[in-house]
């Protein structure tokens, strides 16, 4: 079979992944999908059809198993991040007028950048972190049980990762609402924003202009003034004389919210949705916390896969899955398939808190572009699930989570709960 004849035949069946529609589907039907493809003897080319390049871009073959995604993102001297890591690629007004984002960069530019910023990750301000991530857990929790909000994601799962990541950079209350407020329209620069039932790219522009705007002022004034945050540190040059001018921390900041506070917030809903529908994994949980939260947070950043995929630009010829790559074209690292590769992983569609190992890609396949925030994301998860587990009140979810269809991120728009019966 050739190539054309594999595509033709994925179309007819709906499993275009260059088609909008496709992501529109039901996502157990997308996962069947990948599959599918991941039983075929190589990568898959997708191109996009008239009318749909808006939203699907260049043509691109799809990395749909674990190894290949995995080898391909610790390569990237072959699969480069740049020009673009996502769809549609940056276009260079935006690069003039924001900066260049670290998950665009490559080499020696992103190493740097990188270094300056895992420097200011300090273990003591990582320990402050930490214990701040507790107490708002727990206060969170304490308004929602006192308030009984009909929906969990401006309750918990979006406030928790936003207000951690403000603290850290030091972002003065006045600021957070209204950076609350631009944060979902920001996303559409990484995503596919909705219109109808399907996102439409690049209407985020002015949600990223007023952060930058934010930053730079907030740079200024810790240049005159420092405190104990990061944006001190970040602006400030070290021993080595490194630090961030106020357009490469805009930049930072940006990517760390819309990556940091999205992926987040989204595998928290997950998490609470999985839970909620496998009742014998969360008493389970429940029946020693701390033994299995570990095992839990790994499970629900698997199953869920809050980004669902990043793109490569191929350097130069090199074989990969049993095709051969060549300079210029692009490919697609599927971690949303990669997750549920059977080769990895025994009964992949089932969610088990025990799994080990679990050698999922939710923070990426390794190499210089895994997660930076990681670490920040599973302190988050803990806090918040010891929070909801452990007390006495019960919070169920009353309905399903309200998904939105996207070819980036498995984003829940919406989470319906309610308090449950005291626990005896």
């Amino acid at each position: 079979m050739t190539v054309t004849d594999q595509v033709s035949d994925d179309r007819a069946a709906h499993r275009d992944l260059a088609d909008p529609a496709f992501w529109q589907l039901p996502r157990p039907e997308r996962l069947a999908a990948f599959a599918r493809l991941r039983e075929l003897e190589a990568p898959v080319l997708f191109t996009p059809r008239p009318g749909t390049a808006r939203t699907s871009g260049k043509p691109f073959y799809a990395l749909v198993r674990h190894a290949d995604v995995m080898t391909a993102s610790r390569t990237p001297k072959v699969f480069a991040s740049a020009p673009g890591a996502t769809t549609p690629e940056p276009a260079g007004w935006a690069k003039a007028l924001f900066g260049n984002s670290m998950v665009n960069m490559d080499g020696a530019e992103h190493a740097a950048l990188r270094r300056i910023i895992s420097r200011r990750f300090t273990p003591r301000l990582l320990a402050a972190t930490e214990e701040n991530i507790g107490r708002l857990a727990g206060r969170l929790v304490d308004e929602m049980i006192a308030e009984r909000p009909g929906d969990f994601m401006p309750s918990a799962a979006s406030r928790l990762p936003l207000e951690v990541i403000c603290d850290l950079m030091g972002i003065p209350a006045e600021h957070r609402p209204r950076i609350a407020a631009q944060i979902d329209h920001a996303s559409e620069q990484v995503g596919v924003e909705r219109r109808g039932r399907l996102r439409i790219p690049g209407r985020g522009t002015a949600s990223l202009a007023m952060m930058q705007l934010v930053m730079a002022r907030l740079a200024r004034e810790r240049r005159r003034r420092p405190q104990d945050d990061l944006v001190s540190a970040l602006v400030r040059a070290d021993v080595d004389g490194e630090g961030l001018s106020s357009r490469e921390l805009g930049a930072f900041f940006s990517l760390l919210l819309v990556a940091g506070v999205e992926t987040t917030r989204n595998a928290i809903a997950h998490g609470v949705s999985l839970l909620d529908r496998h009742p014998e994994q969360r008493e389970l949980l429940r029946s020693d916390f701390e033994r299995y939260i570990g095992g839990a947070v790994e499970e629900i950043v698997r199953h869920s896969t809050p980004i669902i995929q990043f793109r490569r630009t191929v350097v130069s010829e090199f074989e990969l899955g049993g095709r051969t790559f060549l300079p210029g074209e692009k490919v697609a690292l599927l971690y949303a398939s990669a997750n549920r590769d059977e080769a990895v992983f025994t009964r992949p569609d089932l969610f088990d808190i025990t799994r080990s190992p679990n050698p999922h890609l939710g923070y990426g396949g390794g190499g210089p572009h895994h997660c930076l925030g990681a670490h920040l994301a599973r302190l988050e998860m803990t806090a918040l699930f010891r929070e909801l587990l452990t007390r006495r009140t019960v919070i169920r979810r009353t309905g399903e989570p309200g998904l939105v269809d996207s070819n980036f991120d498995n984003r829940v728009g919406s989470l319906p709960l309610s308090m449950g019966p005291t626990v005896t």
